[in-house]
């Protein structure tokens, strides 16, 4: 079949599909794309005949940011357990490298995206193009290897035969739940232009099987052994549990074990907050319930978990003498950390054999102990959405507003800022698709544009997307596209002139809250000043949303309320106070504290630092 690569690109993704347990899934669902000279003629031009031909093959839409486009992509990955996402084009140049931090995101959290940008002339006649940044070490070098060490599979297609083995490579990763993350195949300008005679066999439909890998029988033995000599068993709870939708198999096994659970924040939802057994979020933005349950533990059992520093505490949770892990996920190289006993498995598979396998149950006193934790955390939980601060409201009573009109298959979407850790320990979770909140790259500005990637995903549930000032500020641009495609998403925009979380750690390391607060200079140059007069319900009402306002936690409600029953964008803009902070975790975080300084707070500080730091635990 002759067809330029552009059309052979989109033909080959429309006819990709997804496996698992016998449920098909349309690999890539659709397009974003900002087009430019690097890539109008090539994938541009395809996509348009595309969507002349058969509209629903190839949906296409139109982005404002390319990292926003990259976000979105992920935001609908994650929503769709991995199993579909989106392709994302842009032009060569500052296109291209905008979406560096998109691909970091998706990488980090393991989550598959498509990213093809355009690139230079493969023939190089018309070098240096515009855009084009030469590399005096050769002329085979682009602005978009800088997407290579934030990519998964990376390649560049230099030839159009060259096509099909980068096509193919990137779906076997994009479909890989170990090695998925961001795929780029970048694609000269010229060649994407170029026609070819490709083989019919390249569009045939192709369904890429997604396997639940079985745990070895060996490590298997080698877990339950270690789990029966538990007195103090704690299972930790991550993404993985949710992306291999084993959520049900996770409570059948901690029922019939008595084993408690606790969630890290890509995990959170894997069982209902009001689960006798959930012990809720742990770590450094954990619950007191959780983190008192992971410093005593003897035997620590990871399902799907990274262990971050958030949810080991900087390695200072698991304090127990003698701790143990059995570490299920699978990726082995996540699978072999605190030198646990790894099995290398699909979380669902695993968990379903050791309830299989596995005669064991905790004793009534610690399962007793688990529902009064958890009880009196839910408490801690109620207090904290009903202070009652005047005159502005406190972050967690707007978080409690908003959980109050959330349903449970809602889902709430939120990134960077103090309101991750709030929302990781505050949220009541009732469904497992019901929490999306960023914390692996923690970027600012993937709010809003990851709320509109997960609506495209999950049409039938309400978004709620919870973003500060200081991320608004960072990206607000996808709210056209989501005026433009008529996506109904509502967005609590939190005004508290500043970066409240940076604003915290600053306090805490001496730093004083140095150049945290949105403030004018003041008499003697520094930023503390009168607040800016800065109107972001008003930017948001510009770029084409229904703007509500509310000042009083009563207000926020009703706003919610005429939100959930609007069509389109509405943004809820209210102001918070800063400085009221949410319920201790109890817990800690390593931010290194500078070891010398003229200034008290530092010096004080950095002696807690020291004292902190003697907690920390190497797993060996």
């Amino acid at each position: 079949m002759r067809l330029t690569v552009g059309q052979a690109v989109v033909r080959f993704l429309a006819a990709q599909r997804t496996e698992r347990d016998g449920a098909e899934h349309r690999l890539i669902e659709g397009w974003f794309g900002i087009f430019g000279h690097g890539n109008v003629a090539g994938l541009g031009q395809a996509l348009l005949e595309a969507e002349l031909t058969d509209p629903d093959a190839v949906p296409f839409r139109q982005a404002r940011n390319e990292q926003g486009m990259v976000h979105a992509a992920t935001g609908f990955a994650r929503q769709r357990n991995r199993m579909s996402t989106l392709a994302c084009t842009s032009s060569i140049g500052p296109g291209a490298t905008n979406m560096v931090t998109g691909a970091a995101l998706a990488t980090v959290n393991r989550l598959p995206v498509l990213l093809l940008p355009g690139d230079v002339f493969a023939t190089r006649v018309a070098n240096p193009v515009l855009q084009e940044l030469e590399d005096p070490r050769g002329f085979d070098v682009s602005v978009n290897d800088t997407l290579r060490p934030v990519s998964r599979f990376y390649d560049r297609v230099w030839r159009p035969q060259q096509l099909p083995s980068a096509l193919l490579g990137a779906m076997r990763v994009l479909t890989d739940p170990a090695e998925t993350g961001a795929v780029t195949l970048a694609l000269p300008q010229d060649v994407q232009a170029e026609a070819y005679d490709f083989p019919d066999e390249l569009f045939r439909p192709r369904t890429w099987h997604v396997p639940r890998t079985l745990p070895e029988p060996g490590a298997l033995a080698r877990a339950i052994a270690v789990i029966r000599s538990a007195e103090r068993p704690l299972i930790v709870a991550g993404g993985g549990v949710i992306y291999s939708e084993a959520t049900a198999a996770l409570l059948a096994f901690a029922e019939a074990t008595g084993i408690p659970v606790a969630e890290t924040q890509a995990g959170k939802g894997a069982m209902r907050y009001d689960h006798p057994l959930a012990l809720g979020a742990v770590g450094a933005t954990g619950t007191t319930a959780a983190n008192e349950f992971a410093r005593d533990a003897d035997v620590v059992i990871g399902i799907g978990t990274r262990y971050s520093d958030f949810t080991t505490a900087s390695r200072s949770a698991f304090a127990a003498p003698g701790v143990r892990f059995v570490n299920i996920n699978i990726a082995a190289f996540d699978a072999a950390k605190h030198a646990g006993e790894a099995v290398v498995a699909d979380a669902r598979a695993a968990l379903e054999a050791l309830q299989a396998q596995l005669t064991y149950q905790t004793k009534a006193a610690y399962r007793e102990k688990s529902a009064e934790k958890v009880k009196a955390w839910d408490a801690v939980v109620e207090h904290a959405y009903h202070l009652g601060h005047t005159p502005l409201p406190a972050q967690t009573e707007v978080i409690g507003a908003v959980n109050d009109a959330a349903e449970p298959r809602d889902v709430v979407v939120c990134a960077a800022g103090s309101m991750p850790g709030d929302l990781h320990k505050l949220w009541r979770t009732r469904d497992p698709k019901g929490y999306h909140v960023e914390y692996g790259f923690s970027c600012m500005g993937y709010e809003i544009a990851g709320g509109l990637g997960v609506k495209l995903a999950a049409p039938d549930r309400e978004v709620f997307v919870l973003v500060g000032d200081g991320s608004y500020l960072m990206m607000a641009q996808e709210l056209v596209t989501a005026v433009q495609e008529k996506v109904k998403l509502i967005v609590v925009l939190v005004q508290n002139h500043g970066y409240a979380s940076i604003g915290r750690l600053s306090a805490s390391v001496g730093a004083q809250r140095f150049g945290t607060a949105y403030r004018y200079r003041d008499e003697a140059g520094r930023l503390g000043g009168g607040t800016l007069p800065v109107d972001l319900a008003a930017n948001a009402a510009s770029l084409g949303a229904t703007v509500l306002r509310a000042t009083t936690v009563d207000e926020l409600r009703d706003a919610l309320a005429e939100a959930r029953a609007a069509d389109g964008v509405t943004v809820v803009h209210v102001d918070a106070d800063p400085m009221v902070d949410a319920p201790s975790s109890g817990s800690w975080w390593d931010v290194p504290v500078a070891e010398v300084s003229s200034l008290e707070s530092v010096r004080t500080a950095y002696q807690k630092y020291v004292d902190d730091k003697r907690a920390q635990r190497d797993h060996l």
